[in-house]
């Protein structure tokens, strides 16, 4: 099952990009490109997810 979450992207100034997620607590991503950075913070809020639901 997918689920949308709201992902905050900003540029920081070193060239970097950072995406955090107030839905997902933890979920913070860097990356070169917003893309790059999109797809990393995917696969950590996969795994964040998963932690959530292996401790319930």
């Amino acid at each position: 099952m997918e689920k949308i979450v709201k992902i905050n992207i900003e540029k920081l100034p070193e060239g970097f990009y950072l995406a955090i997620s107030d839905a997902i607590q933890g979920l913070i991503a860097q990356g070169r490109t917003i893309a790059e950075t999109l797809e990393i913070a995917k696969g950590v809020a996969k795994k964040l997810i998963e932690v959530q639901i292996t401790n319930y």
